[in-house]
């Protein structure tokens, strides 16, 4: 006579309990999954536009045989920069801007192109400021939290240009950057950008945007974990501090990874 078989495996019940766990801890995960994936995809897309923004700023640069590029800005709100919507905007040098100073490059908005918007979530940001806009003596560089809760400092920051030269190489240049004559829907005077005559306050009607130098690096930062570190006054040893620059090929125009 044949023995019987042992049957192994589990019970409906014991499935059932299984099931119910597994359930559980894939809805706990899911919440904190969906916000380190959105994390992930609006830094990855903000540096796609970016890319993009930076090729189409080349090729400016080439077609028209003059130094073009791209202008970081946020657009003017009167309670301030930090809620503000930032823009790229499309910059070209112009012969016929006067210099404030010698060999200085006056730079306006390229014409037919509108300013880009970056998403909501994520802001870019320079971390070099102009040292006369801080009370006590600095270097002009982020690296306390006193520097970063000064809202000029935070203007500064996030208002900064990246410019090739006609033959498409990423170059470190002083600018500034105005409107032509007469009404000018990208940069203006803070006048007009007030009565909605302009999105973008010109340099030299504003001490908190002086003659600067182009850059070659920045960093993208999460708008809502910079606003609560900002919120306690910790925004650069809490947040800003963590993060990785980002620096742009010279001869290529990329973003380095």
């Amino acid at each position: 006579m044949k023995a019987k078989r042992k049957q192994s495996g589990l019970s409906l019940m014991e499935m059932a309990v299984i099931i119910a766990v597994m359930a559980l801890l894939v809805g706990l995960s899911v919440p904190a999954v969906r916000a380190f994936v959105k994390s992930f995809e609006a830094g990855s897309n903000t540096k796609s536009i970016i890319s993009a923004a930076l090729s189409t700023a080349r090729a400016i640069a080439a077609k028209n045989q003059r130094y073009a590029g791209i202008r970081f800005q946020k657009a003017y709100q009167p309670e301030g920069p930090l809620n503000a919507p930032q823009y790229m905007v499309f910059i070209i040098y112009d012969t016929e801007i006067p210099h404030l100073v010698a060999g200085n490059l006056g730079c306006r908005a390229v014409e037919g192109m509108k300013p880009i918007k970056l998403p909501d979530s994520t802001g870019v940001m320079d971390l070099r400021y102009n040292s006369d806009l801080f009370a006590s003596p600095g270097d002009g560089i982020v690296d306390d939290d006193d520097e970063i809760s000064n809202i000029n400092v935070v203007t500064d920051t996030t208002t900064f240009s990246i410019l090739f030269s006609p033959s498409g190489k990423l170059i470190i240049h002083s600018l500034w950057v105005r409107n032509r004559d007469g009404a000018d829907d990208v940069f203006n005077t803070l006048a007009n950008v007030s009565n909605n005559t302009g999105m973008f306050v010109q340099d030299e009607d504003s001490e908190e945007f002086p003659i600067e130098d182009s850059r070659n690096s920045f960093i993208i930062y999460e708008q809502k974990e910079f606003m609560r570190a900002y919120e306690r006054g910790q925004a650069w040893s809490e947040y800003l501090i963590n993060l990785e620059p980002f620096y742009i090929n010279a001869y290529m125009g990329t973003i380095i990874e």
